[in-house]
Parts: C-alpha cells; sequence; structure tokens
C-alpha cells in the first residue's frame, strides 16, 4: 500500500512539474523580449475597452513631454520665479519704498468694503495654497524630498495633490468673483498709458512724482487682466486635466499639462510683484485693504482723479492723529 501511495504521488509530481513548465514556457512566450520590445515601442495591443488609446500601454510620444517638461519647463519656470523675486529685492535696493511726500491728514476715505476685502483675501488665500502645492508636485522632489524622510515625502506630496485636485476648481467661483466686482474699475483707458510712459513715478526722471490714476491705476489694471486671462486659461486647463472622462486623448492632456503649468508660472511671477508692491513699495498700500479706508493723503497722491469724485465723504481725523 505504501509502494502504491509513493508511486501515485511521484505521478503526481512529474504531472505538476510538467504543467508548470508548460505554464512558464507560455509566460515567457508571450510577455518576453519581444512582447515588452512592442509595448515600448508603442505598438497597440488587444483589449476589452473600447476606449481611445487603450490599448496602448506606453505613448512613445509621451516621453518627448516628459522630457521637454524636465529638462525646459520646469528650469526655466523655476529661473523665472527666482529672477522675480531677484528684481524686485533689486528694486527695493536701488529705487527704495515710494513713501507719502506730504504728512497724513488723519482724515480716511472708504476704498475697499468688507466684500472686496473678503473676495480680495480669500482670492489671494486660494492662490497661494494653489501655488505652493503646485510648485510642489513640479519641484517638490528636488526641494522637499531631499531634506525629509521618506514618510513625510509620501505624505506630503500625496496631500499636495489631492488639495490641488479637489480646491482647484473652485479658485474658478473666485475669478467670477474678481472679475464681475472689480471690472467696471480696471478698463484702461489713456490716463494709464501716461502713468506707465512715466514708470508709475518710480523711475528715471519720473522717480517721485505721482502720475494720475483713477480708482485703479495702470499697474493694478494690468495685474488685474493678468489674473483674469491668465487665471482663464489655468482654470480651463486645470478642469480638463481634473476631469479626464469626456475622450481626452494623451497628447491633449499633455499640451493641457504644459499650458496649465506656463500659465500658472507666469500668474506666480506677476503676483510676485504684486506682493512686493503692496507689502515693501507702496507706503500705505496694504492698510487699505486690510481696514478699508487709505488716508487723504495717499488717496491725493496715488489715485488723484478718484480724490476728487469722492473728497466730499472724508471722515473727519481719528483722535490722537495729526489734523
Amino acid at each position: 500500500m505504501k509502494t502504491w501511495l509513493m508511486a501515485l504521488f511521484a505521478a503526481l509530481l512529474l504531472v505538476s512539474t510538467a504543467s508548470f513548465a508548460d505554464a512558464e514556457k507560455e509566460a515567457v512566450g508571450f510577455a518576453g523580449a519581444d512582447y515588452w520590445r512592442a509595448v515600448k515601442d508603442g505598438q497597440e495591443g488587444v483589449t476589452t475597452s473600447r476606449s481611445p488609446e487603450h490599448g496602448v500601454l506606453i505613448s512613445v510620444p509621451g516621453q518627448l513631454w516628459f522630457e521637454v517638461k524636465t529638462k525646459w519647463v520646469s528650469p526655466l519656470g523655476a529661473i523665472a520665479i527666482f529672477g522675480s523675486l531677484a528684481m524686485c529685492g533689486l528694486m527695493y535696493l536701488i529705487v527704495g519704498q515710494t513713501k507719502l511726500s506730504k504728512p497724513r491728514t488723519g482724515r480716511k476715505l472708504k476704498r475697499w468694503s468688507r466684500l472686496d476685502r473678503a473676495l480680495h483675501w480669500t482670492t489671494a488665500a486660494m492662490f497661494l495654497t494653489l501655488s505652493g502645492s503646485g510648485l510642489a508636485i513640479i519641484y517638490g522632489k528636488y526641494f522637499i524630498k531631499p531634506v525629509v524622510s521618506l514618510g513625510v515625502w509620501e505624505n506630503w506630496i500625496w496631500f499636495a495633490k489631492v488639495f490641488h485636485n479637489y480646491v482647484g476648481p473652485l479658485f474658478f467661483l473666485c475669478l467670477m468673483g474678481v472679475l464681475i466686482k472689480w471690472f467696471r474699475h480696471n478698463i484702461v483707458n489713456m490716463v494709464d498709458v501716461q502713468w506707465f510712459m512715466k514708470f508709475g513715478g518710480m523711475l528715471g526722471k519720473h522717480k517721485g512724482s505721482h502720475p494720475s490714476a483713477g480708482f485703479s491705476n495702470g499697474g493694478e489694471k494690468a495685474i488685474f487682466w493678468l489674473l483674469i486671462w491668465f487665471g482663464s486659461i489655468v482654470v480651463a486647463t486645470g478642469l480638463f486635466l481634473d476631469f479626464p472622462i469626456f475622450g481626452q486623448l494623451r497628447r491633449q492632456m499633455e499640451w493641457a499639462s504644459f499650458i496649465h503649468i506656463v500659465g500658472a508660472l507666469i500668474l506666480i511671477c506677476g503676483f510676485i510683484f504684486h506682493i512686493y508692491m503692496g507689502l515693501f513699495q507702496l507706503e500705505g498700500a496694504l492698510e487699505g485693504m486690510v481696514t478699508g479706508e487709505v488716508d487723504e493723503t495717499w488717496a491725493k497722491e496715488h489715485h488723484d482723479l478718484w480724490y476728487e469724485e469722492v473728497k466730499h465723504t472724508l471722515d473727519e481725523p481719528k483722535s490722537g492723529k495729526s489734523s
């Protein structure tokens, strides 16, 4: 009996070994060097999916986009950002802060409503956080990954991507609010052309002067339209990338990604200058967006045409301030 059991076991072992060898041979023949060579060449295979391009596992033209992004777009974007920061620093060293030429009167003009300020700071917060998460996705492996643990890096980049994908579409609402609320203040006219011709009173022979301006000067209008046009491009391409459920092809996604990155980098560089002007260059600019009010002297010097329209609404000087 024992001999029969051993013979049966040996027979089963030989059958299973032969079957395993046949299966291994079949697998090698199916997914061997020739198979993967065809995959890497971008050849289309067979799939049950009817979605476009699902039969192609590796997109060969996509490797070109990867090369362009890593060797050109990312480095040039970093140069643009650091270059903008350097230009702001150089401008502060050479030009210095644009101070009020006369003392403050203490009389205040209402410039920004609570809704204006809420819209401004909400848009600013969303822009800064989305910029931070986007830059982490592009440059994090160079600047963050080397200085943190693997676990921290994994959580960091995961959160950046999820945050960017889910919060990004909400930026569209802020963009529409900015357009609707401030469009009437940002219609370009000849006064703005003259403002630019005098470099805003900050450079050359015009330094120290105060070119005429309405509610918004030429520089503020430039930032407004930069936000509207490039913000719209970034939002549109972002939504295109966020919802790849409408038959988008790989080449279309690559172009959308390229345009999204370039548009976002242009916005970031533009708002580096905007933040610099509000925080460091122009005395009294930030307090207007914080409190909603500006001093009479500030209004006269920076927005004289607007001042003439609203000077009848001037408040009396606050206690403890010069009159």
